[in-house]
């Protein structure tokens, strides 16, 4: 099954489908994998959240993105669909990423240009690359299969699982292998920190602000740092909802060059 520990989709890292918290050392690493893949992904049946992100280089210049995300839940802890249609600044405005994710297979991602008015199709081999300029990766937007990586209880501290994950091809990425920390309460991935192929601590991606929405605990601002190179992105969210109702043909081609009334909101 296809899982992800952590991503861009800060407001998605919610879902307390958790049950009964366990004592850590009656939980295996895949209870916990599982666990944290619901936290992170799967609140309500869908959601709908504004997007600033501040991207800052390693000189202290800064762009700006703002967009919005709908994700709507084909099956919890399944396939899901992402839609993300950029507002500002004008270069972008008017984009669409839109994902669909798979658990057996790799996803489908298409990415909709206005001033070509052109449709292209993301390949997998792409998952690695900046998302629209940031810090972030594609992959980070929709998320790594856990089948990809070796997953070992680091360490169990007062308050999270460290989870250590190794790439089984290591190969088709550029680390070597990265941590996650992981909230005992929420089962929230909190922070992720990547070490390059010298073995040096090179990109961190971590929750920096946690906030209750609909009665669910939701990351609210999130940080993705170059270690080596300098440079930062900052994504803030706002206008969260949950349980909206959000319908499937929404999440199709036709809506990449006519974006659906729930993003102009």
């Amino acid at each position: 099954m296809k899982k992800t520990v952590i991503s861009i989709m800060g407001f998605l890292a919610v879902a307390l489908v958790i049950g009964p918290l366990q004592a850590a050392e009656s939980l295996s690493v895949d209870e916990i994998v599982n666990k944290a893949n619901l936290a992170a992904y799967y609140a309500g049946n869908d959601g709908r959240a504004e997007v600033s992100m501040t991207i800052t280089d390693a000189q202290g210049r800064t762009r700006t993105r703002e967009f919005v995300i709908l994700r709507r839940d084909v099956a919890n802890g399944g396939e899901q669909k992402f839609y993300v249609y950029f507002k500002k600044p004008s270069d972008v405005r008017k984009m669409v990423f839109m994902v669909h994710k798979h658990i057996d297979r790799d996803d489908d991602r298409w990415l909709y240009l206005p001033a070509l008015d052109l449709v292209k199709r993301i390949a997998a081999s792409d998952n690695r690359t900046s998302f629209v300029g940031s810090n972030f990766f594609y992959e980070d937007v929709s998320g790594r299969s856990v089948d990809e990586d070796v997953h070992e209880l680091a360490e169990v501290t007062d308050t999270s699982y460290v989870l250590k994950n190794t790439p089984k091809d290591p190969g088709s990425v550029e680390f070597s292998s990265y941590t996650v920390h992981i909230d005992k309460k929420t089962f929230l991935p909190v922070k992720a920190e990547y070490l390059d192929k010298q073995g040096r601590k090179y990109r961190q991606v971590e929750a920096l602000e946690i906030k209750e929405i609909q009665g669910i605990p939701t990351v609210i601002k999130s940080r993705v740092k170059d270690l080596i190179a300098g440079g930062e992105t900052v994504s803030e969210f706002s206008k969260i909802k949950y349980d909206i109702g959000l319908k499937d043909n929404i999440f199709t081609e036709r809506y990449l060059r006519r974006p659906p009334r729930e993003v102009r909101r």
